[in-house]
């Protein structure tokens, strides 16, 4: 019965995503966002809980990559979408565009199964944090009612600069600790002391600020 309960788990996250897509696609982008991060919390216990029980398994690995890319890389692909038809474009295929970063999510989840290298980081931007950068980005966005020229479009490209570093061969550091010390975790307790002020001053954007200010640091000091 034991080995049945990770697999659970992960359908939970599966579930989670497909709630978050629907709402997404009714454009109600913060229960969309919240969906996103409850599937987030189960994708963390599945793993957990299926080493603490010893019941790892091959069907649990696939299963896990296709309940990601639901929630990790089609929800949020969906709420870029739901919010590119909320411009005037005059090209109606434009907003569909943002469904490229589902295939690339995808693509990171099949290339993470497989490289034996991101046992203690990433290579790439991990699917879970560029969907909370998008979800925090769109619902902060959508809040404030930000707007100016050719907003449409910087959201656009940032969607493929995101495709990019999905599958970008960058070293990222992962907030793993063998130990508690500051020696060999300096930049893990420098990027979380730094998270506490963004939140503060930028509210619900400050997650999408963290992720940024993640791939800004990987690239910085994790240089081959």
């Amino acid at each position: 019965m034991k080995k049945h309960i990770p697999n659970t788990i992960t359908c939970c996250n599966l579930i989670s995503g497909c709630i978050a897509t629907y709402f997404a696609f009714m454009g109600d982008f913060h229960l969309a966002l919240l969906f996103i991060v409850v599937g987030a919390v189960f994708d963390f216990f599945d793993g957990m809980v299926a080493r603490l029980l010893h019941v790892s398994s091959p069907i649990g690995k696939e299963l896990d990559s296709l309940a990601d890319d639901i929630t990790f890389g089609f929800a949020p692909s969906a709420i870029i979408f739901s919010y590119l038809c909320t411009f005037h474009i005059h090209a109606p295929f434009v907003p569909f565009l943002a469904f490229v970063m589902a295939a690339f999510s995808a693509l990171r989840l099949a290339k993470f199964n497989l490289d034996e290298r991101q046992a203690l980081g990433f290579i790439g931007l991990p699917t879970p944090a560029n969907a909370l950068f998008w979800g925090s980005l769109i619902v902060g966005l959508d809040q404030y009612e930000v707007e100016f020229e050719g907003l449409e479009w910087v959201i656009l490209i940032g969607t493929f600069i995101s495709c990019y570093l999905l599958i970008a061969e960058i070293p990222m550091f992962a907030l793993k600790f063998k130990h508690w010390g500051w020696k060999d975790n300096e930049i893990k307790y420098v990027f979380l002391l730094t998270c506490i002020p963004l939140l503060l001053f930028l509210g619900i954007i400050g997650f999408a600020a963290i992720i940024a200010w993640y791939v800004i640091l990987s690239v910085v000091t994790m240089k081959k």
